[in-house]
């Protein structure tokens, strides 16, 4: 999606409407400095506000989401398009955390398993010794925390029996048996238990 196509058609469409970015914003409960920034291509409206937005700027979504008015015999081509713009979209962006749990995991769990390594070969005051493995171990304990996080909110998990893709929660995600980015869960669709497998769209 063009962000600053779809900017440029924001403000069009608020400008006709006769409102300014203060009094759309307050319409809408927000500042106006995040309407500046999606009518400068900065950002994207929420999808919690888009019906609102269009429901004021007498668009529809897909309107809003191409950024220009779409006659009525090529809606349907449009739409089709603007859903798949979209699943590309959040399809890379889930790619991308999935990147950062890599970059943030292995350098720390590299790190402190050099620190283990030093504070037990390498002559130290005992105190030292015992401070530098608590850190080592406190630190790959807190990274893990945190990728998981990002791996939890990164894509969906596909049952293996009705290939239901979900989004578990961060506990389920953490205290579940796993080997990689693939864990031992228990559907909430199905209700069995299987080794899902990490995918990056809802739907192929």
């Amino acid at each position: 999606m063009d962000q600053i196509k779809i900017g440029q058609f924001i403000a069009s469409c608020r400008k006709e409407q006769g409102m300014t970015q203060s009094t759309l914003a307050e319409k809408l409960g927000i500042s106006d400095r995040a309407v500046s920034k999606w009518e400068t291509g900065k950002s994207l409206p929420d999808s919690g506000i888009m019906l609102e937005l269009c429901a004021l700027l007498k668009i529809n979504v897909n309107e809003l989401l191409s950024g220009e008015r779409i006659m009525a015999e090529s809606y349907d081509k449009r739409a089709e398009e603007t859903l798949l713009a979209m699943k590309r979209e959040v399809e890379e962006k889930n790619r991308q955390m999935l990147r950062a749990e890599y970059w943030i995991a292995f350098p720390t769990i590299i790190a402190g398993l050099v620190m283990v390594l030093v504070a037990s070969f390498v002559e130290m005051p005992t105190w030292l010794r015992i401070a530098l493995i608590v850190f080592a171990l406190v630190m790959m304990i807190v990274v893990a925390f945190i990728a998981v996080g990002i791996e939890q909110k990164a894509g969906y998990y596909e049952c293996q029996h009705c290939h239901h893709r979900y989004v578990p929660t961060y506990w389920q995600v953490n205290l579940a048996m796993h080997t990689g980015r693939t864990r031992y869960m228990k559907c909430p669709a199905c209700g069995k238990r299987s080794w899902q497998k990490k995918v990056l769209t809802k739907e192929d």
